[in-house]
């Protein structure tokens, strides 16, 4: 049974094979994760389809096409007649060769003796290395004391005297060049788009989140008895930047050409960071959800992208975008749109710090907000009175509740 990789958009035409979970010639199980790959957009596991023992064609790290024979699955019953794999040895003449030897070594290989064609090298490629003609050289132990690493420095002191002045060669690499992946690749162009085809702005205020905290630390765990998930901010940001577009709708409205495209429904994107890089998969019709539904899909959303079962159709559309940076502790930050969008909310840490309040100095929990808009849709009043308005119903979450 053939192993492909399968069509997961129209847009996408190639993937990469980011990492086999079972090894070539091992058995596998139907419905057995495989292999996991990576598009521009999602990654995402392949599982078996049968019994059977997996034969890998295409090795980890190799983008192919979409549809590309990746392996096969050879059933119980046919890879009981399948022909084992023959191990080849390479001609002696070829093996003078390989490993490349430093003048190091075959210098030392000399002076004690050695065959270095004889023993399984250590470094890249299968380099015989200093340390391997040690070791071979005393079963295992550098010579004298018996301590590898004393051995080696005056291995080295006697094969590169040390030179006043000039520091002593470093063996490991200095410098590694590693290719991007799909994910990573797709993230940079689009961040680069959106710095180069948008006239983006940032503009910034402070929300007291004292209100919000004291309600979730009273319902919490009321609420998460009834509906079993726990009562984030993430949903009161939510609702709150729902009003706002409902009063704001150019916020919700992307450029099309010549054209102001109002979306008249509120899909919001809410940033989620993997294994991978940053993915935004979308709240659909977030206007008609409850806080519970809310909490619901945005721990679903994290699970899918935790075991790589995030799907394209999750990614596809959005109207306003949420990031929050506050989880890795970032105080204040200027979130970047997510073309076509025109807006994008970035919440940050939450931050005990003394403020005003009716002529005396108080100490609250504050929360710096940043919303980054599309100039060329969004005037700058706008986008203040947008910001604005999410800061009041942020701090009055029971009015955003009651719709007052």
């Amino acid at each position: 049974m053939e192993i492909k990789v399968p069509a997961v958009g129209e847009s996408v035409t190639e993937a990469l094979i980011a990492k086999w979970h079972k090894k070539d010639g091992e058995r596998v199980e139907k419905d057995e994760p495989l292999c996991e790959i990576e598009t521009d957009k999602i990654t995402m596991e392949i599982n078996a389809e049968a019994d059977g023992t997996l034969f890998i064609s295409v090795k980890e790290g190799t983008t192919v096409a979409i549809g590309t024979v990746i392996g096969n699955i050879a059933e119980a019953s046919a890879s009981k007649a399948a022909t084992p794999i023959l191990s080849v040895t390479k001609p002696e003449a070829a093996r003078e060769f390989e490993p490349h030897l430093s003048p190091a070594v075959r210098k030392l290989a000399r002076e004690k003796g050695l065959m270095p064609e004889s023993i399984q090298g250590s470094g890249r490629g299968g380099r015989v290395t200093v340390d391997d003609l040690l070791s071979a050289g005393t079963g295992g132990q550098g010579p004298g004391t018996g301590k590898p690493g004393e051995a080696k420095v005056a291995v080295q002191e006697t094969l590169f005297p040390p030179v006043p002045g000039l520091r002593a060669p470093v063996s490991e690499a200095r410098v590694t060049r590693t290719p991007m992946s799909p994910i990573r690749r797709r993230i940079a162009e689009r961040l680069l788009a959106a710095r180069q085809q948008t006239a983006m702005l940032t503009t910034f205020n402070e929300a007291d989140m004292g209100a919000i905290i004291e309600l979730r630390k009273k319902h919490n765990e009321h609420f998460q008895k009834k509906f079993d998930v726990k009562l984030g901010f993430m949903s009161f940001f939510v609702k709150a930047c729902v009003e706002a577009l409902k009063e704001f709708p150019l916020v919700n409205a992307r450029i099309d050409g010549d054209d102001i495209v109002r979306h008249n429904f509120y899909d919001i994107g809410i940033a989620v960071s993997g294994e991978k890089g940053l993915v935004v998969p979308v709240l659909r019709d977030a206007d008609r959800l409850h806080f519970a539904e809310t909490e619901k899909a945005i721990a679903a959303f994290a699970e899918k992208v935790r075991s790589n079962r995030l799907e394209l159709a999750d990614l596809e559309g959005g109207t306003f975008t949420i990031s929050n940076g506050g989880i890795y502790g970032s105080l204040l930050s200027t979130p970047i749109i997510n073309p076509p969008q025109s807006g994008v909310l970035g919440m940050h840490a939450i931050q005990d710090r003394p403020v005003a309040r009716d002529g005396t100095v108080v100490i609250r929990p504050m929360m710096y907000l940043a919303l980054s808009y599309d100039h060329r849709i969004v005037d700058g009043s706008t986008s203040v009175t947008f910001l604005v308005r999410v800061k009041e119903l942020l701090e009055d979450p029971v009015g955003m509740l009651l719709d007052i």
